[in-house]
């Protein structure tokens, strides 16, 4: 007998836009799902309820916690299974499930999940004080607080500018470097006083320290590398009639997302004085509707919710 997932145990952190990913993931019972990032399972409980006995839902997440909690979900059911994993290594993953070319829909959420927020230990929140870390599996890689010990001026306004989109990238890095040179940082805290005071001009309802945080953690997680990696994995893995569904919170992601689509979408490249009919294309993707965003009502309850998009594209 299957047991349902008791949603009462589940953390308060609440998946995006879940009731459009429900319908527009194109669910069929029996089919065959991947979650790529678990998180706190909040979609994939949902999908998993969805599903019949034949129905199979795999996961994938980096985070050891969040690993550790979808194990407590494998023991409940048989239909759901769990890899301790970067998306990146998806089509490797599926093939040694035998599922190359099977998967009826794919979710990539590509947003930190609430827990990861709200514990300090993490180090990704100015908000709470805590360790400088920001790693989504803090057993891999150096922190951020071990790269900003010795990297160069240069190179952290590069990163604040390229992955924070920060103006004033230069005049925060050379603050950054200049309080290093007094004591170790080693805190949040430490960071987000150092960058509140070096930025010039705050945004109202938004700390100064937003955009230098998200372009640190994109950075130290390589996580626009892997979305690169991971997208045409997704194409490779999907059955025909298999739909990808990917929320984006940043520009940078979402830009990358919808220029995958719409590149897949036209198909072959061929130089423009060379007529084509479209048949000789070759699209491996269609465009499934408008981007989605989250109602006012959703993000009233969920304000970190506000800046996501959702786009779905099918295998042709």
């Amino acid at each position: 007998m299957l047991l349902k997932p008791n949603m009462s145990n589940v953390s308060l952190h609440l998946p995006v836009l879940l009731p459009q990913i429900l319908e527009k993931i194109g669910l069929r019972p029996d089919g065959i799902y991947i979650d790529c990032t678990f998180g706190r399972g909040g979609h994939s409980r949902a999908i998993l309820e969805q599903l019949d006995r034949h129905g199979q839902l795999l996961a994938l997440d980096k985070d050891p916690d969040a690993v550790q909690m979808a194990q407590e979900l494998c023991q409940l059911d048989p239909r759901f299974q769990i890899v301790h994993s970067s998306f990146s290594q998806l089509a490797n993953i599926v093939q040694s499930y035998g599922w190359q070319g099977k998967i009826n829909g794919v979710l990539l959420d590509l947003g930190v999940s609430s827990p990861q927020l709200d514990v300090p230990q993490r180090g990704f929140s100015f908000l709470h004080d805590g360790p400088l870390d920001m790693r989504m599996n803090p057993n891999e890689g150096q922190s951020v607080a071990t790269w900003l010990a010795t990297a160069k001026v240069q190179e952290i306004a590069d990163v604040f500018k390229t992955y924070g989109e920060e103006r004033y990238a230069r005049r925060i890095a050379n603050a950054i470097v200049e309080a290093r040179q007094q004591t170790a940082l080693t805190t949040t805290r430490q960071l987000a006083e150092i960058i509140a005071k070096a930025h010039p001009a705050w945004e109202m309802d938004k700390h100064p320290a937003t955009r230098c945080f998200l372009a640190l953690r994109i950075f130290i997680n390589r996580e626009l590398d892997e979305l690169q990696q991971v997208l045409p994995q997704l194409v490779e893995i999907l059955a025909p009639t298999g739909r990808m569904v990917v929320i984006s919170f940043h520009s940078l992601e979402d830009r990358m997302v919808k220029r995958f689509i719409r590149h897949h979408s036209r198909g072959d490249d061929f130089p423009p004085q060379v007529p084509v009919p479209v048949t000789a294309l070759h699209p491996t993707l269609k465009t499934i509707g408008k981007p989605i965003f989250p109602s006012d009502i959703e993000i009233s309850s969920n304000p970190r919710a506000r800046s996501a998009v959702l786009r779905v594209a099918e295998k042709l």
